[in-house]
């Protein structure tokens, strides 16, 4: 796992620290992680076959590393968010990313959940929020361009503000560490940064962030 940090700019008033499992070379390059833009399923043309074997990769990535960056922090407890996508009326077969984290978070609290002695209650260490963020109003796909054949690219393209025009944000992040998850982190599309800002706006006490993969900065 690496770490990285993203610095501050019009989206975001602070720097933060980040984590990343590999590079993200580009689509059928040698090496590159090509299940998570299966995972996209952009089209919604992949087999459930497909979907199934990209998840797994991922869940098992998820797994190891949400609970490694657990223990690097200095906090009690997490709450794993997701960075929602940028439409709003996917299908089951377009979200199996989110998925594979919220069923990574399941394993571990199976794993690694503690007993309170006293009271014998169960101890989520790391909480599930992967629906505390969920997109109301679609927004630009920027990962695609204007000129993606047979898709409707609508909405507004990134400006800071647009997560909590765009977005219901839970009234549960108040007061709690996030660990903010993406697939892919791109710099300079600022998706991530605002995300990460509306949280602390919201009331989180503080944000780490972690994608699957990161864009080599040019």
């Amino acid at each position: 796992m690496n770490e990285f940090i993203i610095r501050k700019n019009n989206f975001l008033k602070k720097d933060i620290k980040g984590y990343y499992h590999t590079d993200y070379l580009g689509w059928q390059c040698p090496g590159n992680p090509d299940y998570l833009n299966i995972f996209k399923n952009t089209y919604n043309s992949y087999s459930i076959e497909k979907l199934k074997d990209a998840y797994k990769i991922t869940e098992d990535i998820l797994f190891h590393e949400i609970y490694e960056i657990y223990n690097r922090l200095n906090e009690y407890k997490i709450t794993v968010c997701v960075v929602p996508r940028s439409k709003t009326n996917l299908q089951d077969t377009q979200l199996y990313f989110l998925k594979s984290v919220s069923d990574a978070i399941s394993s571990i609290f199976d794993e690694y959940a503690l007993v309170d002695y006293k009271s014998e209650e169960v101890i989520s260490l790391i909480d599930d929020g992967t629906d505390f963020i969920t997109r109301h109003t679609n927004t630009y796909t920027t990962h695609l361009g204007e000129k993606a054949p047979n898709y409707i690219n609508d909405g507004l393209k990134p400006y800071p503000g647009i997560t909590k025009d765009t977005c219901h944000i839970s009234p549960e992040i108040k007061g709690k560490h996030i660990l903010l998850i993406d697939d892919i982190y791109t710099k300079n599309v600022n998706i991530d940064e605002d995300t990460i800002q509306a949280l602390l706006d919201n009331g989180a006490t503080g944000v780490t962030f972690y994608a699957v993969a990161k864009t080599i900065d040019r």
